[in-house]
């Protein structure tokens, strides 16, 4: 197999460091095991960012991602170590993390975890006539 599963998320340097911007990112495919029943949970991920000095590198988060597949985990506990990874990993001024689950048993889960950098705040919204 040309690739398999890890733990790792690599970085690279923001290209613009002096400047904020939101990266978004949109996760369709995620899975892992329901800790009860042992079967598959579906959810997609929406990542939003605000980048510092880092940028996550898309191969080993998906590579990063994949690695749950096969792990128990709650929603709520996976979606909060997901976003504890990434923002040890980059270090983002703000990080969004929401994990839409798909209906199981008749329920709709979305679990959303934040973290953002003390004293960060956002640009106020801009309102166009």
């Amino acid at each position: 197999m040309p690739s398999a599963p890890t733990t790792e998320l690599e970085t690279f340097p923001n290209p613009r460091a002096d400047r904020e911007y939101t990266i978004r990112m949109r996760l369709p495919e995620f899975t892992c095991l329901c800790p009860r029943t042992g079967q598959p949970d579906f959810a997609t991920l929406e990542l939003e960012y605000v980048p510092a000095d880092l940028c996550v590198e898309l191969k080993s988060l998906k590579l990063y991602i994949w690695s749950f597949r096969d792990r128990g985990a709650f929603h709520e506990a996976v979606t909060n170590e997901i976003a504890d990874q990434l923002d040890t990993a980059v270090h983002a001024r703000f990080l969004r993390l929401t994990a839409r689950f798909n209906v199981r048993g008749g329920i709709h889960t979305c679990i959303v975890a934040e973290r953002r950098q003390p004293g960060w705040q956002p640009a106020p919204p801009v309102t166009l006539p």
